[in-house]
């Protein structure tokens, strides 16, 4: 029997319409600011934990990462963190400076500090909204 077109699709998408309701997309909650992960092990390996932190706020690490970890992976929102050396109430004495810079979701080793020699001085950090950001508020 010929069914015409129109009676076709309107009998395919009535048959469909359930599976359609299910692969419809679903309103996903946005990721709070300030996430990082940080691991004794490269490439997210070993003892990790994982934390939203207060931006604009030094957090001492946890006592099975300090001055190890190797993984510290902050999350793809438009904010960066400082490692340093010391803890968040000590004052740097280090000649070469206490941080070693910025660390971001772009960093090139967040997920291997050994690459360039940090995970073995990592103590505290703190974590700050990128300037770009700030400003376009």
């Amino acid at each position: 029997m010929f069914l015409p077109r129109a009676l076709t699709a309107v009998s395919l998408t009535a048959s469909l319409a359930p599976w359609l309701a299910w692969a419809s997309p679903i309103a996903l909650e946005r990721r709070e600011l300030g996430g990082v992960l940080i691991c004794t092990d490269p490439n997210a390996q070993g003892h990790c934990e994982y934390a939203v932190y207060r931006l604009d706020t030094c957090y001492n690490l946890p006592p099975a990462l300090i001055n190890n970890a190797a993984t510290f992976a902050p999350d793809g929102e438009a904010f960066f963190c400082n490692p340093y050396i010391m803890k968040c109430d000590d004052i740097c004495k280090s000649p070469q400076g206490c941080t070693m810079g910025p660390v971001s979701f772009d960093y090139p080793h967040k997920f291997n500090l050994t690459a360039v020699g940090w995970n073995h001085y990592i103590t505290s950090f703190d974590c700050h909204l990128n300037r770009t950001a700030a400003a376009g508020q």
